[in-house]
């Protein structure tokens, strides 16, 4: 065997697999958007196919699952092609998890809420494996076994131990208020502080917060946690918590959208009306304005 042929067989081997073969990946955390960068995805594959095999796992049932590449298969799809070049690895259900995570974070729009559970899952797969983490991460007195593997994981990943385990505690966020946080309307301290609250303390806040058309501070965050543990933390607490005025709160106009939709143009969508109303208000000022200078 010359050194050309010995190069060849260290080259991953590509098969051209049938996408009704393939399944996502159990409990994929990530998303597969519909946006621009997908249709831009979606004409490469048509012009070039794909340049970059997709990752898959051989599964007992004799089918495949994506480790990496979901948003490459569905570009496929959507393109109209019959198969997708991918590479075959022998991997454990673990050993996916973790390719699986470390590969999607290479994104450059990962969600809070995708982070979360990512992140969730490859810490309970690098438990699950029992690897060695006093010898490979600082040692710390009085470390629980949890805490060392979210230091394994974040040196990974390029986060500290403590920030992964602040994403994993999103994860225990009601669905409504998580979609909040990856909206940017809560930031990511007082929706840690949240996610100790149980269930239907955190269903009771979000009428509390529409009420008070805000979002919980830091601070208030950390006074409904408070409240919880001792067990009082009733509808009308979290009502009187959310309604307190803010040290550095602005006053808020409020304006019922039905007083002020006959002035509003059909064209303009209803989250744009604070704009619209704006520039009324900016026109409405010129207008006085010369009105004054022509008096004078």
């Amino acid at each position: 065997m010359n050194d050309k042929e010995r190069q060849e067989n260290r080259l991953p081997k590509i098969f051209n697999i049938p996408l009704t073969e393939i399944d996502d990946f159990p409990d994929h955390p990530f998303q597969v958007r519909m946006d621009e960068d997908m249709d831009q995805l979606v004409e490469s594959v048509k012009s070039r196919g794909i340049i970059t095999p997709i990752t898959l796992r051989k599964k007992d049932d004799g089918r495949y699952e994506i480790v990496s590449g979901h948003r490459r298969k569905k570009a496929c799809e959507l393109a109209g092609l019959e198969t997708v070049p991918a590479e075959i690895k022998e991997l454990t259900r673990d050993e996916a998890i973790i390719l699986m995570v470390e590969s999607n974070l290479q994104r450059s729009v990962i969600l809070p809420s995708e982070k979360a559970f990512a992140y969730k899952m490859k810490l309970e797969a690098v438990k699950r494996q029992g690897q060695r983490t006093d010898l490979t991460s600082t040692p710390v007195a009085g470390k629980s076994r949890n805490a060392e593997s979210a230091d394994l994981v974040g040196e990974t990943l390029g986060e500290s131990g403590d920030q992964v385990r602040r994403y994993i505690r999103l994860t225990s966020l009601e669905p409504e208020l998580l979609q909040m946080v990856d909206e940017g309307k809560i930031a990511m301290r007082p929706a840690v502080e949240l996610s100790y609250l149980n269930d239907i303390e955190q269903q009771d806040l979000v009428p509390a917060m529409e009420l008070a058309d805000a979002t919980p501070s830091h601070a208030q965050a950390i006074k409904m946690r408070k409240f919880s543990q001792e067990g009082k933390l009733t509808p009308e607490v979290i009502e009187s918590i959310m309604c307190e005025e803010k040290p550095n709160q602005k006053e808020k106009i409020s304006i019922p959208y039905a007083s002020v939709k006959r002035y509003i143009p059909n064209s303009v969508p209803p989250e744009k009306t604070g704009d619209f109303i704006l520039k009324a208000l900016e026109y409405y000022h010129r207008h006085l304005e010369r009105q004054r200078n022509d008096a004078r």
